[in-house]
């Protein structure tokens, strides 16, 4: 019984920590002038110049093809902001 119990509640807090795991950057990414919160995944680049200001806790990729494909052309860390005529999408981690 206790082993079974033990085991239920085992599983009970694994099923709670997990819940959530899905994860988001926390904060805004500015891309130029729209502002994305609790930014994840790709966004594309639609005029150029392009700025990104990258305002969150994560590290946004600029990618120089679209859909976040082609080469990394630059990595904006948290509180920097990036200026380029050449990103076509932006990819936060």
């Amino acid at each position: 019984m206790a082993v079974t119990l033990g085991a239920l509640a085992a599983a009970a807090t694994l099923a709670v920590t997990t819940s959530g795991s899905a994860y988001a950057a926390e904060g805004l990414l500015v891309v130029n002038g729209v502002a994305y919160e609790d930014p994840s995944g790709c966004y594309a680049v639609d005029s150029f110049p392009t700025s990104v200001g990258n305002y969150t806790d994560a590290i946004a990729e600029v990618h120089s093809g679209p859909d976040c494909a082609g080469p990394v052309e630059w990595l904006v860390y948290p509180g920097e902001t990036y200026h380029t005529e050449t990103a076509q999408s932006v990819f936060v981690l």
